[in-house]
């Protein structure tokens, strides 16, 4: 039997005492967990109780057959591995039951040597759905939506987009500053997508020379330039049947916009100092951290490319324009790292939440993670502080401290401004979520809408692009 801590349990069903019994003890001399059922709903009374590993059926039983108790396992019980027995074999019943998912099919009477080693079979197959689940379970965690975070309605509709075009073949667009999660919305795409298998290849146009660019996306052959001392495939050709992001994608030169427009339209492409068309199947996802539409204007994007990707697109808001969201994130950050540090940090001090969001987050997401890694390194209790955080950070919230100058007015009126300030924060902090705005500052909706038309923010500003 395979090699590991604990024995596997396995579920052994037959309405033949003297067969259970039988089966019983030589898998239990063979090292296994045995557990006996004379019946379809005695089985089912086990596996309510705890889950097997392995489950090993008559098919012809009173009140419930084989094939029904197969149905059950692979519809509630998806991790557990089935094989059938039965003294009346046919190849018909055995095809049968293969499609409907048994493992294996065995005729009695069995023959010890033959159910041992399909019963080590049947575990290793057990074995490897535990695996993969586990697997899938982090890549879920990874690139499930809920890493990316957000309970704002600018990520909500973010979350909508993602959700309908990730298993199409559209092109997609995402434009936002640097550090909103561009690289990371790509990822849960692809891997929400029927290419999830293949591979994901990321090309940050603005990092790599522009000479070289054209080179490193279509490859090139050997002596096509000095130092082409071989022939190299480009990331379009080694991400083929996958997905290409294109970060950066304004940075590309007016001649290579050219081709890749052609490739866009036609999946085919040259490499450099070649004749030779190719052709390959990639999903391309694209990202700009300028508005390009900006840059068609200013003619420096081409019209027709831009017009060609701009299919569907994804508009990543500032972290700054989502400060609802900076709890979340900090929170979800702590958890990580903390685990990853081994360190037992449990939240943030007031004030330290205080300062996260109060600060305008230049490098967006991406900088909120390096602030929290750098607290959680810094820690020295269970909860991180305010002296904890860079000292920017700090910084910038005590320039934002309010100094009190007194004006000759009334208290009322001298109360307004401040009162408007913090209304227009929460309204921002909740995405002007009225209800939960009213909430989280302790009054009712009618008393916030009362103050919200006084002070003139009934009406939700618009994003400056």
């Amino acid at each position: 039997m395979p090699d590991t801590d604990t024995p596997a349990r396995i579920l052994v069903v037959d309405d033949d005492r003297i067969i259970l019994d039988s089966l019983g003890e030589f898998l239990h001399l063979e090292g296994y967990n045995v557990e006996p059922a004379l019946s379809f709903r005695e089985a089912l009374q086990t596996l309510e109780r705890q889950p097997v590993d392995l489950i090993i059926t008559d098919v012809n039983m009173s009140g419930g057959n084989g094939f029904e108790l197969l149905h059950v396992v692979r519809k509630r019980y998806t991790q557990t591995v089935v094989i059938m027995m039965t003294g009346y074999g046919t190849i018909e019943s055995a095809v049968e039951a293969i499609k409907m998912g048994a493992y294996d099919y065995l005729t009695k009477p069995i023959i010890d040597d033959e159910l041992k080693v399909c019963v080590e079979r049947a575990i290793n197959q057990q074995a490897i759905l535990r695996e993969n689940r586990v697997l899938k379970d982090r890549l879920d965690r990874r690139y499930g939506l809920d890493t990316v975070m957000g309970q704002d309605y600018r990520m909500l509709k973010v979350f909508e987009l993602v959700e309908a075009v990730a298993d199409s073949k559209v092109t997609v667009l995402m434009q936002g500053p640097s550090g909103t999660g561009k690289s990371l919305i790509a990822e849960v795409i692809h891997q929400r997508s029927e290419r999830r298998n293949q591979p994901f290849v990321e090309v940050s146009c603005g990092a790599i020379p522009e000479t070289l660019l054209e080179s490193e996306l279509f490859g090139h052959v050997r002596g096509a330039f000095t130092g082409a001392v071989a022939n190299k495939p480009g990331k379009f050709k080694a991400a083929a049947g996958g997905t290409v992001f294109l970060d950066e994608v304004a940075a590309a030169s007016p001649a290579l916009q050219v081709k890749l427009l052609r490739f866009l339209q036609s999946h085919q492409f040259e490499p450099v100092g070649s004749n030779k068309t190719e052709t390959v199947d990639v999903r391309v996802i694209l990202a700009s951290n300028t508005d390009l539409e900006a840059e068609v204007h200013a003619g420096r994007f081409r019209e027709d490319l831009y017009y060609r990707i701009n299919v569907v697109t994804i508009d990543m808001p500032a972290l700054s324009e989502r400060v609802g969201d900076i709890p979340l994130l900090a929170r979800h950050f702590l958890e990580r790292f903390s685990a990853d540090m081994k360190r037992e940090i449990l939240d943030f001090e007031d004030q330290a939440m205080q300062v996260l969001q109060g600060y305008h987050w230049p490098g967006n997401v991406r900088e909120l993670e390096n602030a929290v890694e750098r607290a959680v390194v810094l820690c020295k209790g269970h909860y991180i502080g305010k002296g904890d955080l860079p000292p920017k950070l700090t910084e910038s919230a005590a320039s934002l401290e309010p100094t009190v100058t007194y004006q000759p007015a009334s208290l009322k009126e001298a109360l307004e401004e401040p009162e408007k300030r913090i209304i227009e924060a929460a309204l921002r902090a909740n995405g002007w979520n009225r209800q939960l705005t009213a909430r989280k500052l302790g009054i009712n909706r009618t008393t916030l809408y009362k103050k919200m038309k006084r002070y003139g923010l009934d009406t939700e500003p618009v994003p400056v692009r």
